[in-house]
This record gives C-alpha cells, structure tokens and sequence, in this order.
C-alpha cells in the first residue's frame, strides 16, 4: 500500500500542501509557542510562494510569527503574546512592523485567546468569561469599525454585558469565536491513518485544528496507527480532521520539538541580529528562505553538526548541556 493511501490521500509535499490550503488572505492560525514546535518548514514555504495579505491568530507565538510577518505577508494579527522568550521578548520585525503601521493588531490575553479558539472548536458564537474587566484590553480596540466592515471581522472585538443571570454578580465579557480558515501545527508523530499525537505541552493546537476549516501537519514520523492505539489517551487529534500530513524532521527548526530536539540557540541569536537592520534582514531571507529550494536543502544549510547538538535526551526532553546563550 502506498503512503498517500496509507493516509487517506493526505500525505502530500511541502509545497503541495501549502499550495493547496494557503490562500491569499485567509486566516492563518499557528500553532506552537514562543520558541517551541513552530510550524516553520510550513512558514518558509509560504514566503517563497509569496502568499499575502494574511490574517494570523495565535494564542502566543514567536519564530513563525516574525518570518512572516517580516516577508511581508501578513495585514492582520489577533494574539495575546509574540516573542522569543529572552532571544526577543517582543519578537523584533514583527514590532518594527507594528511601529511603522505595516500590520494592524488586536490584542487579547492568553486565556481570552485560547477562550476564542473554543468556542470556535464548539462552534458557538462566543465564550463568557470574567477575564479582563476593568483592563485595557476590554477598553482598547486595535481594528477600527471601518476595517471590521470591509475584512468580515466581528462588529466588535468583545462585548461586556450585565450578568443574565445574576446581575449582582456583575458583568461579564463575551469574546469572539475563531474559525480559521487554515490551522498550520507541527506535531511529533501522525499515525499512518492520519492520527495526529503531540507530545508535551499541546498549547491551543488542539482547539485551533477544531476550530478550522483546514489543518495542515507537518510531523517529526509517520508511524503505525497500531502503534498510537495502545495509548489512545495520548493522541491529540482524530483522522478527519486532518487535511494534509507532510513528514519533515525537524520542521520546527529553529525552535524545539519535545523528545525530538531543543530551540537552536545560535540560529535565533543570528536572527535576532539579522532582524534588527531592514538590510541584514532581507539578505537573511534570501539566504535562508528564497534561495533554499526545500526543506532537504534548509537542513543541510544548518548542517548535521549543529543539528546533532540540539537532539534531545530521550527521556528528559531537550537537549542536555546545550549552550543556550
């Protein structure tokens, strides 16, 4: 039996999946955190392709977050954190971006972000919550009403209402529900019938592929389903609700992959300088996005020296004394 049948039809290249899912102004969702199981191999393959005009959610997101905002194909972004932890708390091009008007932001907390996703996920219209009364983020708006009326955004970015209930409990905050067009996850293993198992923190991968319209997972191993059923506590997601599986180890480079490989610490310090200056940066995507033909040729760029470095222990997870200045 052949792969693609194997996994329904689903086993699909790089470029084909981005191809076929990735549209010009769809939203986009990321999954991962910070600097841990980014989907960047998905990321650098929708910069080649120059897919545009992008509206990216994200619970918190850092790496895949700044590339694409710095290849210039993201408008819009709905997030409550984007950065990479101590290599850049605020993640650099995409702050640059944000002070120079080049993509407009709404912000949400962490839970209010992850509360959006499922209510998406149970195809609600909105989710209650208590979170945020009285702050800034229930006070500020970050798209103005004539940008909501032309993008098919909510006519509000929340609404606060007296309790129904209990009016003596006070108000509480209705958020939004997310429905992504495309959710872009990076996952450990994918069973060969399409099941989807994440190891470590799931963040709000989960919720986002539910919320979806489309999920594309690139996966560290295809293993047997067989396999993943004699611990079905342990998988993530079921098979039809996966679009396409691209297997790619270390598709999360440079950030971490658990039980796989740790962040790369001198490819996010060489892009943190890269970011800084509008000329370093742009010959840093000609090197390492526009002029890599595939993901074969990114890992031979990084090369199997540093790639070793960064291989974790087994059982603890990352990578043990790797040097993380």
């Amino acid at each position: 039996m052949s792969e693609p049948e194997q996994i329904g039809g689903k086993l699909m290249s790089l470029e084909r999946a981005v191809r076929t899912f990735v549209k010009r102004g769809d939203q986009v969702a990321l999954g991962g955190f910070t600097i841990s199981r980014n989907p960047m191999a998905l990321v650098y393959e929708i910069a080649r392709q120059s897919i545009g005009d992008l509206h990216l959610v994200a619970h918190s997101n850092g790496q895949a977050l700044d590339v694409l905002v710095g290849a210039g194909c993201v408008r819009r972004i709905e997030i409550a954190y984007g950065g990479n932890g101590r290599f850049a708390p605020t993640c650099v091009r995409f702050r640059k971006a944000v002070e120079r008007g080049a993509v407009v932001v709404e912000d949400y907390s962490n839970y209010q972000m992850a509360l959006r996703f499922l209510a998406g996920a149970l195809n609600v219209p909105f989710m209650p919550t208590k979170s945020g009364l009285h702050t800034d983020l229930v006070r500020l708006d970050g798209f103005s009403p004539e940008l909501r009326r032309v993008a098919a955004l909510p006519a509000k970015k929340l609404v606060v209402l007296p309790d129904p209930f209990d009016g003596e409990e006070g108000d509480v905050v209705l958020l939004p529900a997310l429905k992504p067009d495309v959710a872009l996850m990076h996952a450990q293993q994918v069973g060969d019938d399409g099941t989807v198992r994440i190891k470590g923190l799931t963040f709000a991968d989960i919720e986002q592929a539910k919320a979806a319209k489309a999920v594309v997972v690139t996966c560290e191993q295809v293993v047997p389903a067989a396999d993943l059923r004699r611990d079905p506590d342990q998988n993530a997601l079921p098979p039809f609700l996966i679009d396409a599986v691209v297997p790619l180890p270390f598709a999360a480079h440079p950030t971490a992959c658990h039980l796989f490989y740790d962040y790369d610490p001198q490819h996010l310090n060489e892009y943190r300088a890269a970011a800084r200056d509008d000329g370093a940066y742009e010959s840093w995507l000609r090197e390492w996005v526009y002029s890599v033909a595939d993901h074969d040729e990114y890992l031979a760029k990084v090369g199997d020296e540093r790639l070793q470095r960064i291989k974790a222990d087994p059982v603890r997870g990352y990578a043990v004394g790797l040097d993380r200045r």
